[in-house]
């Protein structure tokens, strides 16, 4: 005698045994503690900053390396052609470069302060968005221009850039 349930049984058991197994708690991932933000070494305490990396620049570089020479003949006529070997290689001409940004602090970073910041940049002719008080793609597009020719490449607000707009004043 066959057991018609049998299969429907252990199908179920599987299913709440794969089920349950999520219920187990799991430890959070880990990533940068929010409540200690990320600074480079010897940063003034209550100051903020951004990690600007820059990746390594890499170059292929091809060769023709000889694996037999040709063979000539006593009349000086190639009786044999040379053959070479192709070499692909990559070297880093730049290494990758970690810089460090001081930027305006979160707290300071609010919906007056960043249309403050696009009305700079719209008079400087860097910005020609709406004033949105958001940083949208457009802001950070500016703001990259506009640091792009003090020569630092990064869409992230340097301090260094909201003094020389007039936003931040500059300690004495």
């Amino acid at each position: 005698m066959t057991r018609p349930y049998a299969p429907f049984v252990a199908r179920l058991s599987l299913c709440l045994s794969l089920g349950l197994g999520a219920c187990v708690e799991q430890a959070p991932l880990r990533g940068p503690d929010p409540t200690r933000p990320e600074a480079p070494p010897g940063a003034p305490p209550g100051s903020c900053w951004h990690r600007n990396t820059s990746p390594a620049v890499i170059q292929t570089v091809t060769d023709q390396l000889l694996v037999t020479p040709a063979v000539v003949d006593e009349t000086g006529q190639i009786t044999q052609p040379a053959v070479f070997r192709t070499v692909t290689r990559q070297e880093i001409v730049q290494p990758r470069r970690d810089t460090w940004i001081e930027t305006p602090c979160p707290a300071q970073m609010t919906p007056e302060f960043i249309a403050s910041l696009q009305r700079a940049l719209a008079a400087r002719g860097q910005y020609r968005g709406p004033v949105t008080g958001h940083i949208d793609r457009a802001t950070r597009l500016a703001i990259r221009r506009y640091q792009k020719e003090t020569g630092q490449d990064s869409s992230t607000l340097s301090l260094e850039t909201a003094r020389r707009l007039g936003l931040i004043a500059i300690a004495h």
